[in-house]
């Protein structure tokens, strides 16, 4: 038995699957158009500021000043982002309810921006089952800085020994291995529950 009692869940592509291609497919006709609207209009890197706390409004007027072309596709970003996440994480929301059933504190830590994350809240029982969630769009801290897990090991109480941390992003994993916790490279469900077999965490099937 591996001792751990609490398990934190990133929330993006572990629990909740998001992708912008989900929405942005249904404004292009060719893969290769849309590809290139992603790598160079709306970029990952435009798109971390919202994680950080920076508005949808705001985020998107700079760009539509730069890309004056483009403003009906980059408002979508903010106004259709829910359709960037179309269902659960296949498996995922099994594994957390029988976590929660043999009473292991579940909570998450997410980069994600404060006015989504209610509204993923209310789609997804896996999140739900949530205890405690640290979003570093209402605390203006991304992952993999540690100040957003020191943000939750103290609101929640985590002893971080006993702590197992998922997440679908390395760096953010090696963050909280070096805080302490036990870390978990999330690929898929299948792969975290031989994982949390090995732990102990479930029963052998």
């Amino acid at each position: 038995m591996s001792g751990i009692t609490h398990v934190v869940f990133d929330i993006g592509n572990v629990l909740v699957e998001w992708n912008p291609r989900h929405l942005y497919r249904k404004h292009f006709e060719r893969e290769a158009e849309m590809e290139a609207f992603l790598s160079n209009v709306c970029t990952m890197d435009w798109h971390i500021a919202h994680d950080a706390g920076v508005s949808f409004e705001e985020n998107a007027e700079k760009l539509k000043a730069r890309h004056p072309d483009h403003h009906g596709l980059i408002d979508i970003w903010g106004a259709r982002y829910l359709e960037m996440s179309p269902g659960a994480v296949p498996g995922m929301e099994a594994l957390v309810g029988t976590l929660k059933e043999k009473g292991f504190a579940l909570h998450g830590l997410t980069n994600m921006p404060s006015s989504i994350y209610p509204k993923l809240h209310a789609l997804y029982p896996a999140m739900q089952a949530l205890e405690v969630t640290v979003v570093s769009g209402e605390e203006k801290t991304l992952k993999p800085d540690p100040r957003l897990y020191e943000i939750l090991i103290a609101r929640a109480g985590l002893p971080v020994q006993r702590t197992l941390y998922i997440d679908d992003s390395a760096p953010n994993v090696r963050t909280a291995e070096k805080l302490g916790m036990y870390g978990h490279h999330f690929q898929n469900a299948d792969g975290l529950a031989r994982e949390l077999t090995q732990l102990g965490l479930l029963e052998v099937s």
